[in-house]
């Protein structure tokens, strides 16, 4: 799993410098789109540091940020993300822990570590829609699009 996780983590990070240089190519400010992006970093962030036993990130999960705080997030949770996957062989353990309004959960860290890529690929999804709304071109953050940029057969 750890080469999985590897690759994951490396398109996660690449599908959110995409979205964030779309942005701000575009000089975009609504409201919506920023605070969706917050969301999608801070829950990265979020767990995280669930996983590693850490207290909650200081990032509000719903508030807005501008496009340079957004970048330098980005950067920083892809860097503790590559960081905790370097350092683990295995990530398949039970976790429990309370979500952001309190609730017990257990669940497993493979299938948490799962869930915040696509959480992300969800929330940019809505992104897309949202710059489409305004007027916007979208960047396309596909997995398979990822995949080709690797293999050379679109460029970057």
């Amino acid at each position: 799993m750890k080469d999985f996780f590897v690759k994951w983590y490396n398109y996660n990070a690449w599908a959110n410098d995409r979205v964030l240089t779309a942005l701000q190519q575009q000089r975009v400010e609504d409201e919506k789109i920023l605070t969706l992006m917050n969301h999608i970093l801070t829950a990265q962030f979020l767990w995280l540091n669930r996983i590693e036993s850490l207290p909650p990130p200081e990032h509000k999960l719903w508030s807005t940020q501008k496009i340079s705080r957004l970048r330098e997030m980005a950067t920083e949770a892809a860097n503790r993300w590559n960081t905790f996957i370097a350092s683990h062989e295995k990530f398949s353990r039970q976790m429990t822990y309370h979500n952001y309004t309190g609730d017990l959960f257990t669940n497993d860290v493979e299938q948490i570590m799962i869930h915040v890529v696509n959480h992300g690929t969800y929330h940019r999804g809505q992104i897309a829609m949202r710059l489409r709304e305004l007027g916007l071109e979208p960047v396309n953050t596909d997995y398979i699009t990822y995949e080709r940029v690797l293999t050379g057969q679109l460029k970057p």
